[in-house]
C-alpha cells in the first residue's frame, strides 16, 4: 500500500471517529477518538480469531507507519507551534519561575526516580535490565505531553494561573525530556566510561540552550517579515515556513527543534499578532492554526489507539506496567512537591497546586514515539509495552477526571 493510501485511510478514520465521538460519546475530542480507536483495535484482534489474514494485513499497515518519525519529525513541530501561538506571554512571564523549575528540575528528578524504581521492580521480576535503560525509560515517560494537556485543559475548569503553569511546563519540558533522553541514549551507546560529565553538560547546553536561542531568532525573523506586509495568504505561508523550515534547520544544527517551535510560537502569537498583523490576518492565522491543531490531534490520538495492534503484551509485563502507573505518579508528585515547596518561600501558589499538577501531568504520544525509537537490544518491546499502559491510563483516566479533581480541590 502506498503512502497516499495510508494517509487517506488514517484521515478518513479520524474523521469518522471524530464524528462518532461528537455525535454520541461527547467526550473531549482527543480522548474520544483514542477510545474509539482502542476499541476498534480490540475488535480487529478479536476478528483475527476468525480471519487471521485480515488482522495480519491491518497489522502490516500499522507497522509500516514509522510513529516516531511521523510524530517527532513531522507532526510535533506543527502541534507545538499551534499550542504556543495561543499562549499569553504576559501570563507566562508571571509564572516563569514555577514553569522553569518544573520543566528542568522536575523532569530530571522524575527521570531519576522512575528509572531507579523501575530498575528494582524489574530485578524483583527477574528482568535484569541495565540501569541506563531504565533511566532512558524515566526520561521518555517524565515529560508531560503538551499535545494531551492542551486538549484536556480546554475542557477543565481550573484557575488561569494554574492552567498557565501546567500549559507552560508541558510546552517546555518535552524539549528538556527529549534532550535528557538523547543524552542517556548516547551514554548507553558509547558506555559511561567513554563519556564525561562535561560532554553531557555540553550536549544539554547545545541542544536546550541552542534551541531557545534559535527559537528567538526564528520568531523575530518571522515577526519582521509579518510586520513588513499586509497579506493574510502570504503571512500564513510565512508561519508555515517558520514551522517546517525552522524545525528542519534546528535538526540540522543539532539544537532542540521542540524548544525552538515553542519560543517561535510564543513570539508569533504575541508580538507578531499585536504589532505585525492586521485584524483580518490575525483572524485567518488564528483559525488556520486552530484547525491545523485539531486535525493533527485527531490523527495523533487515532494512531495511538491503532498502535495497540503492534504492541506486545504478556501477563508479567501487564502487571509491571500497572505498577509503573503508580511509580510514575509518585515520581511526578515528588518532582512537583520539591520545586513548589522551595518556591513557596518566594511566590504564592494556588490551593492544592501539587495535587493538580500531579494529576494534570498527562503523558501522550511523545512518550510512545520515544519508546518506539529505542533499538531492539535496549529492551524495546518491554519498555514500549510499559509506556503504552501508562499513556492509556494517563489520557483516559487522568484526562477524564482532571476536571472533577479540580472541583474537589478548590
Amino acid at each position: 500500500m502506498n503512502l497516499y493510501s495510508i494517509i487517506t485511510i488514517v484521515v478518513s478514520l479520524a474523521a469518522i471517529f471524530a464524528y462518532v465521538n461528537y455525535r454520541f460519546l461527547k467526550l473531549p475530542s482527543t480522548i474520544g477518538i483514542m477510545l474509539i480507536s482502542l476499541i476498534s483495535s480490540l475488535c480487529i484482534v478479536a476478528l483475527g480469531i476468525f480471519n487471521p489474514e485480515l488482522t495480519l494485513s491491518i497489522n502490516a499497515v500499522v507497522k509500516s507507519l514509522d510513529f516516531y518519525d511521523l510524530l517527532i519529525n513531522i507532526m510535533l513541530s506543527f502541534l507545538l507551534f499551534a499550542g504556543a501561538i495561543h499562549v499569553n506571554a504576559d501570563r507566562l512571564k508571571k509564572e516563569r519561575l514555577p514553569v522553569i523549575a518544573l520543566a528542568t528540575i522536575g523532569t530530571i528528578l522524575s527521570t531519576l526516580i522512575v528509572g531507579t524504581m523501575l530498575y528494582y521492580l524489574l530485578q524483583a521480576f527477574g528482568h535484569g535490565i541495565n540501569l541506563i535503560y531504565c533511566l532512558l525509560f524515566g526520561a521518555l515517560i517524565s515529560p508531560t505531553d503538551p499535545i494531551a494537556v492542551l486538549g484536556i485543559l480546554k475542557q477543565a475548569n481550573i484557575p488561569q494561573s494554574l492552567e498557565m503553569k501546567i500549559t507552560g511546563e508541558s510546552l517546555f519540558n518535552d524539549g528538556v525530556g527529549v534532550v535528557i533522553f538523547l543524552a542517556l541514549l548516547e551514554i548507553s551507546k558509547t558506555g559511561i566510561d567513554n563519556i564525561s560529565a562535561g560532554d553531557i553538560t555540553l550536549l544539554f547546553v547545545k541542544e536546550a540552550g541552542g534551541g531557545l536561542i534559535f527559537g528567538v531568532l526564528l520568531g523575530y525573523l518571522g515577526f519582521y517579515m509579518l510586520k513588513s506586509i499586509d497579506n493574510y495568504q502570504v503571512e500564513v505561508l510565512i508561519t508555515l515556513a517558520i514551522v517546517m523550515g525552522g524545525y528542519t534547520l534546528a535538526n540540522a544544527l543539532h539544537v532542540s527543534g521542540p524548544l525552538a517551535m515553542v519560543i517561535a510560537g510564543i513570539i508569533t502569537g504575541n508580538k507578531g499578532k499585536e504589532e505585525g498583523m492586521s485584524d483580518v490576518t490575525r483572524d485567518y492565522l488564528g483559525k488556520f492554526w486552530e484547525l491545523t491543531d485539531e486535525i493533527l490531534n485527531a490523527v495523533l490520538f487515532l494512531l495511538i489507539g491503532l498502535e495497540m495492534l503492534v504492541v506486545k503484551f504478556d501477563n508479567k509485563i501487564l502487571f509491571i506496567g500497572l505498577v509503573c502507573i503508580l511509580i510514575v505518579l509518585v515520581a511526578r508528585w515528588i518532582s512537583v512537591f520539591i520545586p513548589i515547596t522551595i518556591l513557596k518561600r518566594f511566590i504564592p501558589f494556588e490551593k492544592n497546586v501539587v495535587t493538580m499538577l500531579t494529576w494534570g501531568g498527562l503523558r501522550g504520544g511523545i512518550s510512545v514515539a520515544l519508546a518506539l525509537s529505542l533499538p531492539e537490544q535496549m529492551y524495546r518491546n518491554e519498555l514500549v509495552s510499559i509506556t503504552y499502559i501508562i499513556v492509556i491510563f494517563s489520557i483516559v483516566v487522568q484526562g477524564l477526571t482532571v476536571g472533577k479533581i479540580a472541583k474537589l480541590t478548590q
